[in-house]
C-alpha cells in the first residue's frame, strides 16, 4: 500500500516536473545561444551580455519573486478545491505585474552607476548598459509571463507553461541571429539585437499563456473570464507571503551580481573566463528550477488538502529525482570540460590560452557543487509552497551577503587568484544547501497558514 502511494506521488510529481524542467531548459537554450552568438562578436561582448543580463534579472527580481509566489497560493487553493479562487488570485498577480512596469522603468537609468562603481572598463559598461537597458524597455512581458505560469503551474498543468516556452525559444534563436548579425537586409545590432530577440520571445509566451487562460475549458472551471476585479483581501495574502520571497529574490540576485562585477573587475579575461563558466552552469541549475517550481506546486496542493504527509514525500522524491539529472550532469562537466570552453573561445580573436585554461578549471569546479544546488533549489521550492517564506527569506539573503562580502574583500583587498574565490563560491553553496535541508527536516512549515478554509485529513497529524 505505502509502495503504490509513493508510486502515485512520484507519477504526479513527474506530470508537473517534466513539463517545467523542459520549460526552463528552453529558458537556458535561449540564454545560451544568446551568449554563444555575442561570442563570435568579441569577449568583451561575452562579458556584457552577462553583466548586463544578471543586472536586468535582479532590477526585476523583486517584482518577479512576489508576483511568481501565486504559484503556491493558486496550489493551495487548488488543493482545497476553491477552483473560483485560483483565477481570482491569479488576476491580482497580472495586477501587480502592470503596476510593477513603471517603477522598473523610472529606476533603470540609475544602474549606470552601479556598473562605474563595480570597477569596470568604459568599453564593458557602456555594452552592458546597452543590453541592459534594451531588455529593461520589454521587461513588462516577463512581468506578465510570470503571473500567467503561476496559474498553471499551481493547478498542475505545466504542459501550458512548456509548450508556451518552447514556442517562444523557437522565436527567439532566428530572430537573435537576425538582428545580432544584420541577416535578411537588417543592419546588425549586436547586443540590443539580442536584447530585442528575447522581448519578442518573451512576448510570444505571454500571448499563449493568455490564450490559454482564457480558453473554454478554463473559463468554465475557474471562471477565468470573470475574475477581472481587485481583490483587496487576496493582493494583501500575496503580499505577505510574496513579498518575503521577492525580497529574497532581489537581494540574492544582488549579492550574487555584486560577487559576478568583481570578479569582472580582474579584467577582460577573467570576466569572458567567468561568463563561460556560468553559461554552462545554467544548463544543469535552469532545468532544476523547473523542479523547484514543481516541488513548490504539489507541496501547495497537498497542504491546502491537509495532507502533509505527502507533502513531505513531494519534496524528498523531488530531490531523488533532480540528483539524477546532476548528477548526468556532473559526469558531463568533468569530461567534456575542454570542449565545452573551446565552443566560446572559437570565436574570440587573439590569445585565448588564459582565457581557456581559467575556465576549464572553473567548469570542473562547477561539477562538484551541482548537486548540493539541486537540493537548496527542491528544499527552498517546498518551504515557499508551505508558506515558509520569511525564514527562507532571512537565512538565504544572510549567506548570500555573507559570501558576496566576503568574495569583494577577498578581491578588492586580498587580490587573490580568481580560482580560490571560485571555491568560496563552492562552500557557500553547499552551506546552503545543507542549511534548507535542515529546515525542511525540522518541520516548523506545517505550522503555517495560507489559505482559510483548507481541507483538514487524519494524514495531517501523523509525522
Amino acid at each position: 500500500m505505502i509502495i503504490k502511494k509513493q508510486a502515485s506521488t512520484l507519477h504526479r510529481l513527474l506530470i508537473i516536473a517534466f513539463p517545467m524542467v523542459i520549460s526552463q531548459a528552453s529558458d537556458t537554450v535561449m540564454m545560451f545561444v544568446d551568449r554563444l552568438f555575442l561570442s563570435r562578436l568579441g569577449e568583451d561582448y561575452l562579458a556584457a551580455s552577462m553583466s548586463g543580463g544578471l543586472t536586468h534579472f535582479m532590477v526585476s527580481s523583486f517584482f518577479i519573486g512576489t508576483i511568481s509566489y501565486i504559484t503556491a497560493i493558486v496550489a493551495q487553493y487548488y488543493g482545497a478545491e476553491k477552483y473560483k479562487k485560483c483565477a481570482q488570485a491569479t488576476f491580482q498577480a497580472i495586477s501587480l505585474a502592470v503596476i510593477s512596469y513603471p517603477i522598473l522603468m523610472a529606476v533603470s537609468p540609475l544602474v549606470r552607476f552601479f556598473f562605474i562603481a563595480s570597477g569596470q572598463s568604459a568599453l564593458q559598461v557602456n555594452l552592458a548598459y546597452t543590453y541592459f537597458q534594451a531588455l529593461m524597455f520589454g521587461s513588462i512581458f516577463l512581468l506578465l509571463r510570470f503571473a500567467l505560469a503561476g496559474f498553471f503551474i499551481g493547478i498542475g498543468r505545466t504542459t501550458v507553461v512548456m509548450i508556451a516556452n518552447a514556442v517562444g525559444m523557437l522565436v527567439n534563436i532566428p530572430l537573435n541571429y537576425i538582428l545580432i548579425y544584420g541577416k535578411l537586409g537588417l543592419p546588425a545590432l549586436g547586443l540590443q539585437g539580442a536584447a530585442i530577440g528575447t522581448i519578442l520571445g518573451n512576448m510570444v509566451i505571454f500571448i499563449i499563456l493568455m490564450a490559454f487562460y482564457f480558453r473554454g475549458k478554463n473559463r468554465d472551471n475557474f471562471a477565468t473570464h470573470k475574475a477581472l476585479k481587485l481583490n483587496i483581501r487576496l493582493i494583501k495574502t500575496m503580499l505577505h507571503f510574496g513579498i518575503p520571497a521577492g525580497l529574497e529574490m532581489f537581494l540574492n540576485i544582488s549579492a550574487f551580481n555584486l560577487f559576478i562585477q568583481a570578479m569582472h573587475s580582474y579584467g577582460t579575461k577573467v570576466a569572458a573566463a567567468v561568463t563561460i563558466a556560468f553559461n554552462w552552469d545554467v544548463v544543469a541549475f535552469i532545468p532544476m528550477l523547473g523542479m523547484g517550481y514543481a516541488v513548490t506546486a504539489l507541496v501547495g496542493q497537498n497542504i491546502g488538502a491537509g495532507d502533509y504527509n505527502e507533502a513531505r514525500k513531494s519534496a524528498y522524491l523531488g530531490l531523488k529525482t533532480a540528483w539524477i539529472y546532476s548528477f548526468t550532469m556532473v559526469i558531463i562537466f568533468l569530461s567534456a570540460s575542454s570542449w565545452m570552453v573551446g565552443i566560446f573561445v572559437s570565436g574570440f580573436e587573439g590569445d585565448s590560452e588564459e582565457i581557456t585554461a581559467m575556465a576549464i578549471v572553473m567548469l570542473r569546479l562547477v561539477s562538484i557543487y551541482i548537486m548540493a544546488d539541486s537540493a537548496q533549489i527542491v528544499f527552498v521550492g517546498a518551504l515557499r509552497g508551505a508558506g515558509d517564506t520569511r525564514w527562507v527569506m532571512r537565512v538565504s539573503v544572510a549567506f548570500h551577503w555573507l559570501f558576496a562580502i566576503t568574495a569583494i574583500l577577498l578581491i578588492k583587498v586580498g587580490r587573490i587568484d580568481p580560482v580560490l574565490v571560485w571555491i568560496c563560491f563552492i562552500v557557500f553553496l553547499f552551506t546552503l544547501g545543507i542549511t534548507m535541508f535542515l529546515r525542511f527536516r525540522s518541520g516548523k512549515w506545517q505550522n503555517i497558514s495560507v489559505i482559510e478554509d483548507r481541507h483538514v485529513r487524519a494524514e495531517s497529524k501523523v509525522l
